[in-house]
């Protein structure tokens, strides 16, 4: 009986085979597609920034199981916009100042729908020659507009390899450092190895050092001041690493950075790698937001004194146009990377490889696998050029200095860290002009968490209209407001700012 009703049921599901790649339906459901998200462009301003939905609210909307059965691009469609959108905090939006951008474009979408269409798997050059030779080739077009130095390109000695994160990249220098450094001292060195960064270094750092097997009492996250702007003081990083040498540790990796998650702090390069040098450490320098706007000569000033370090990343796909994911990792020596991270089974053998002439990417990164991300800066580096580029990238930064100067025309705000590039840092204060707020951190700090996230109705976030983040330095809780949107303009800085006006309006009318 239950044979009959499985061969029944085997005939029936026959009927119902699809060709999961027809191009004649692939053109059809992709028009649709295109379609569906130039509409959604087109209205985006008419969306809450910030997602409204309560944890768990898409599991009582969808059914338990999958469906046996196809169903329709149409149904599918409607389903997007009936219970995913809503779920969505809308990266994309004008009105979106939260945490860092994520820019998209249309060369930056195209190239992913070519990479993503292509389907490469491209982990050594033979598997795509095409994938390896144009990522090459854009990495060296990319360091040229950031005039890096030839050391770190493909034309000297370095070059440049896309990864997924910055995260990702860390880890892989963090791993060549190590290696390097116990290849020299002894792999029983392990446990005295000391990585460095400040009190303002992104948390990847860490991460990573965790993952690298650094000891946890050996990560050094150096304290910084506001009077250095919390930038890292070579003087102090010296001092930290002097005691560690002392203490019969071994000095191994520091991580500076232009452009700080919390307040955009720049880290001094140049004498920083001076410390650095003296110690043979490792340098690497993340640029992940800002080093898209070094590609403006008044803006490269910031990573001066790039040429001692060892590595150098930005992230594409924050504020160059670019869709998540593409980091830009160069480094001076790809043989420190290759040596930590090849593999090369015998499946993976070729001439190609066995000859010395060609890349082979696998061995630059954590995974084996990996995606053509270089079609999406080939796409946006052709389709705007470096002119339009620069542009697109000053335009943000005038925004920017357009909303520090409507924060500081108001006595009842104040900037709390200089404004560099896009990102301004602010907070109000429920006593204008009182210069003993100071001994009044923890009211002040309610006060600032109230006007941006709390669930209540003067809650900026809450309302839906803009979405911004906040951080704490130094004990004080600071709201963020960072301008990069692709859609942003002038007209939507000012109305947010109107916003943030509105609510503490009402905010200290109740203090």
């Amino acid at each position: 009986m239950d044979s009959l009703k499985l061969d029944h049921e085997l005939e029936n599901d026959s009927h119902m085979t699809v060709n999961p790649l027809d191009p004649e339906e692939f053109r059809r459901q992709g028009h649709m597609l295109i379609d569906f998200i130039a509409d959604y462009y087109q209205n985006i301003e008419s969306y809450k920034v910030l997602s409204q939905v309560e944890p768990g609210y898409l599991k009582k909307l969808l059914p338990e199981s999958a469906p046996y059965y196809p169903e329709s691009i149409e149904t599918i469609l409607q389903d997007v916009q009936k219970y995913i959108i809503p779920g969505i905090t809308h990266w994309q939006s004008p009105n979106y100042f939260a945490y860092f951008p994520s820019s998209g474009s249309t060369a930056g979408f195209l190239g992913e729908i070519l990479s993503t269409g292509f389907n490469v798997v491209g982990f050594n050059w033979m598997s795509s020659p095409a994938a390896t030779e144009l990522e090459c080739i854009v990495m060296d077009w990319l360091g040229e507009m950031l005039m890096l130095p030839k050391s770190f390109l493909f034309k000297g000695n370095g070059g440049g390899v896309l990864q997924g994160t910055t995260c990702e990249a860390i880890l892989c220098t963090l791993a060549a450092a190590r290696d390097q450094m116990l290849n020299r001292c002894g792999s029983e060195k392990l446990e005295k190895l000391v990585v460095y960064g400040s009190d303002q270094t992104h948390s990847a750092l860490q991460k990573a050092a965790q993952i690298a097997g650094i000891h946890t009492k050996n990560f050094r996250a150096i304290k910084t001041a506001k009077s250095n702007s919390f930038g890292l003081c070579p003087n102090s990083l010296r001092d930290a690493v002097h005691a560690d040498v002392e203490a019969g540790l071994v000095p191994l990796f520091l991580c500076a950075t232009v452009g700080t998650t919390s307040t955009n702090a720049i880290d001094p390069i140049g004498p920083l790698c001076e410390v650095a040098k003296d110690f043979n450490i490792w340098v690497h320098v993340d640029a992940a937001y800002a080093g898209s706007a070094c590609i403006c000569p008044e803006f490269r000033h910031f990573i001066n004194g790039i040429e001692g370090a060892n590595s150098f990343t930005l992230n594409a796909h924050k504020w160059f146009l670019t869709t998540l994911d593409c980091c830009c990792l160069w480094v001076k020596d790809p043989s420190a990377l290759t040596k930590s991270l090849s593999t090369n089974p015998e499946f993976l053998r070729n001439k190609a490889t066995d000859s010395k002439l060609v890349v082979d990417y696998k061995d630059w990164q954590i995974t084996l696998s990996r995606r053509f991300r270089a079609m999406k800066i080939w796409l946006v580096l052709r389709s705007y050029g470096v002119a339009n580029l620069r542009n697109f990238l000053r335009s943000h930064v005038k925004m920017a200095k357009l909303f520090e100067e409507l924060v500081r025309n108001d006595n009842r705000f104040e900037v709390m860290a200089p404004r560099n590039f896009a990102l301004v840092c602010f907070r109000v204060l429920p006593w204008p002009n009182d210069i003993s707020v100071a001994n009044h951190v923890e009211p002040v700090n309610e006060l600032n968490k109230k006007l941006l996230d709390r669930p209540w109705l003067e809650s900026i976030n809450e309302s839906g209209n803009v979405y911004m983040s906040s951080t704490v330095v130094d004990g004080a809780y600071i709201i963020r407001c960072a301008i990069g949107a692709t859609l942003t303009e002038e007209r939507h800085v000012i109305r947010a700012w109107k916003v943030i006006q509105e609510h503490a309006d009402a905010l200290l009318s109740k203090n």
